[in-house]
């Protein structure tokens, strides 16, 4: 079961902690903030049972897999 959720609005305090770490930016942020853009949980919505658990929402997902292509990381080191 999909639970369509769309990307929280980061907390301002979150927000400049990582600017103060990342002034000119950073590949990770410069991500997340786009992936909203191209994927949405409706466009997955589809692939999900109607039963059962709530799942992980279809953007962390896609988010996760980027970071752990770019990383060079094993799924279990991504998870």
């Amino acid at each position: 079961m999909l639970r369509i959720t769309g990307i929280n609005e980061i907390p301002g305090t979150t927000v400049q902690v990582a600017k103060a770490a990342f002034p000119k930016g950073n590949v990770y942020m410069q991500i997340r903030d786009e992936l909203g853009t191209l994927y949405t949980d409706e466009d997955f919505a589809e692939l999900y049972s109607e039963t059962g658990r709530p799942a992980v929402p279809a953007w962390q997902l896609a988010l996760v897999t980027v970071v752990q292509f770019k990383e060079g990381l094993a799924d279990r080191q991504a998870a």
